[in-house]
């Protein structure tokens, strides 16, 4: 019970504080209170509270609701008979009544190869219908005939006056390919469409303004819907292309991240944009149009106006989006016969647009149109898909929210069957209630000033961040160089010190290679005195232990013999003697051979001590020495 006090208190309140400002935002309540302050007047021209003055005065009229809700207005056009429909002797199917607005489908016979009745069990049947507003754009002749200036004249203008009164608008097309949606939004050089009419028309509206407290700002972005992916037509083509992303925010809603937002002076600005964009957007040909457009175009137009009131100090800021849209046709691909990238974008087309009418179906709901009781919390069942497609979340609010919309429903005057679909189609999008608001804010003097002031000291406060991390930045910086100057200072000394000991051990190898060539001529002296004393060795010890025998001669026999016969003889006569001689002869020996062994220890003392004087070089020298010399020493050691 207290949750439902408090709700039912919380709605009173917000209803009571809505009026106050619809009472503070017309001027009549004001109107008698001050003698001194001037009557308000306001011209004849559609937005009147943010229009120029002129000569001609009348008494201004009521300020339309801050909450105006409506329906979607829809119109719907027939357009000529194109070569194709002249050739085959296509019947037109479309009945308009300029009086009643009512479009009939009528039923079609079979003479056309199209609608041919006995190909089908469908049954054919006459379908009224009864929009807003029926164009007849099919033959010149008729006195009820539509031109371009026809259509914007309907409702592009009522639209640009609900954007000088600021509300958000949305204008799009809708229809198979080739039934003259591009040309009804666009049109040609010759016949321009509402898109370039309406900015023509805005900018004639804002040269017209002559007064001073009034100031204009007016920004245009242009994408497309190719795929399912944004794409940005006011930049040049790359390759790969470049897609953008969509995001959502509480305070802009759904919105293009990165989106080009150029500003614009004058409608020659807006025109070049134009061409640009169309000159990037994706086209085709195929079988149902020679210029078939292959992606849903958007066209974005933001008005912004500030008015200043020098008696009151208040400043009023108005803001506006239109959104016109060109929606690529819905077609079939037997029709067509699209293959390959074609039908590959055919069916992302219809994809996107069997989405958009599911989401005019959800939205059309009569239950959605009650108004909801602040005590049911049960949720509607009935969810509207605007995420299924990108199309229908980038419109969202355009279809269901903060907008007045429009629809032009372009048909074909010959094929029942897509005409009929896109006749539905309109018919359940009027359906669709839109809840419109003024996107105004007033802003007084001392609110302005506290707004001021309030900014001010944010401003104060950034900039005392900034400085405090700019110095906090700066101070790092000095400590960092500090560091990196004394490591440049410790590698310098290192290197120094490197140099230093590259030198030194320089000079020490130059030296040592010096004193290697030196030794090195000695060295190879000795090897070779040390290879002859060992061949000089090996022959005293192969002599002394096997001495050389020279084999008796016939002469030396004959001798022999003689001397033989004197030593029997000398033998008898000396017989007693013998001994004496036998112990001379032992002494010669003797003595030869001491002769002998001391000669030899001699050698050997000698090579000892040349032993020890290379062991000496060989501690000394290191390794200088090569191997392949000192194999001799070693030999001399074992033998």
């Amino acid at each position: 019970m207290y949750i439902h006090l408090r709700l039912k208190s919380r709605e009173l309140i917000t209803n009571l504080k809505t009026l106050l400002e619809d009472m503070a935002l017309d001027s009549r309540t004001y109107r008698g209170l001050s003698p001194e302050r001037p009557q308000l007047y306001a011209t004849s021209a559609s937005a009147p509270s943010l229009r120029s003055r002129d000569s001609v005065v009348v008494p201004m009229e009521p300020l339309p609701p801050v909450n105006d809700g409506g329906n979607v207005k829809v119109v719907v056009r027939v357009r000529k008979f194109i070569k194709r429909e002249i050739d085959r002797g296509a019947q037109c199917l479309i009945k308009m009544d300029p009086i009643t607005q009512q479009t009939t489908l009528l039923v079609p016979n079979d003479t056309d190869p199209a609608n041919i009745r006995s190909q089908s069990r469908k049954v054919y049947e006459e379908k009224p219908f009864t929009f807003d507003k029926s164009f007849w754009s099919h033959d010149e002749a008729d006195p009820h005939f539509s031109h371009q200036e026809d259509v914007y004249n309907s409702f592009g203008e009522e639209f640009l006056d609900h954007n000088f009164d600021g509300y958000h608008t949305c204008i799009f097309a809708y229809g198979q390919t080739g039934s003259g949606k591009s040309y009804t939004m666009m049109g040609t050089p010759e016949q321009p469409g509402l898109i370039p009419r309406t900015c023509e028309g805005l900018f004639q509206r804002i040269e017209a303004e002559h007064s001073a407290n009034i100031t204009y700002n007016v920004h245009v972005s242009y994408f497309e819907v190719y795929n399912e992916h944004v794409r940005d037509l006011l930049v040049p083509r790359t390759t790969p292309p470049q897609y953008l992303k969509i995001r959502e925010s509480k305070a802009d809603g759904v919105y293009v991240q990165n989106l080009t937002d150029e500003a614009v002076k004058s409608y020659d600005d807006v025109a070049r944009l134009m061409k640009t964009g169309d000159h990037n957007r994706t086209t085709a040909s195929t079988k149902m149009n020679d210029t078939s457009s292959r992606s849903h175009a958007v066209f974005t137009i933001m008005l912004k106006q500030i008015q200043h009131d020098m008696t009151t100090d208040e400043t009023i800021e108005r803001c506006a989006r239109m959104r016109l849209v060109d929606l690529a046709g819905s077609e079939r691909a037997k029709t067509t016969e699209a293959t390959g990238q074609r039908l590959r974008e055919g069916g992302n087309i219809n994809q996107s647009l069997s989405t958009l009418g599911r989401v005019i179906g959800a939205l059309s709901d009569p239950r959605r149109q009650r108004p909801r009781h602040p005590n049911d919390r049960k949720k509607r069942a009935d969810v509207v898909p605007y995420r299924d497609s990108v199309l229908t979340w980038l419109l969202k609010d355009s279809l269901g929210g903060n907008s007045k919309t429009a629809m032009v429903a372009c048909i074909a005057p010959s094929d029942y069957d897509e005409t009929l679909s896109t006749l539905r189609y309109a018919d359940q999008a009027k359906r669709i209630r839109t809840r419109a608001t003024v996107n105004q804010d007033a802003v007084s003097a001392a609110e302005r000033d506290a707004k001021i002031a309030e900014m001010a000291e944010t401003i104060r406060a950034l900039q005392m961040s900034v400085n405090a991390a700019a110095t906090r930045k700066r101070d790092e910086v000095d400590r960092q160089s500090d560091q990196l100057e004394d490591y440049q200072k410790q590698v310098e000394k290192m290197q120094r010190l490197m140099e230093e000991t590259r030198q030194v051990s320089e000079c020490k190898i130059r030296a040592l290679t010096c004193e290697v060539e030196e030794l090195r001529p000695i060295n190879r002296q000795l090897t070779e005195e040390i290879e002859s004393l060992r061949r000089h060795l090996n022959l005293a010890l192969g002599e002394l232990k096997n001495p050389i025998v020279l084999p008796p001669t016939p002469l030396d026999e004959n001798i022999h013999a003689l001397l033989g016969a004197e030593d029997e003889k000398e033998q008898r006569e000396d017989a007693v003697q013998d001994e004496g001689e036998d112990e001379g002869y032992e002494g010669v020996h003797d003595l030869l051979a001491a002769e002998l062994q001391a000669t030899a220890d001699e050698f050997l003392k000698d090579l000892s001590l040349f032993r020890k004087r290379v062991a000496d070089d060989h501690v000394r020298f290191g390794n200088t020495i090569p191997q392949r010399q000192s194999r001799p020493l070693g030999e001399i050691v074992v033998n």
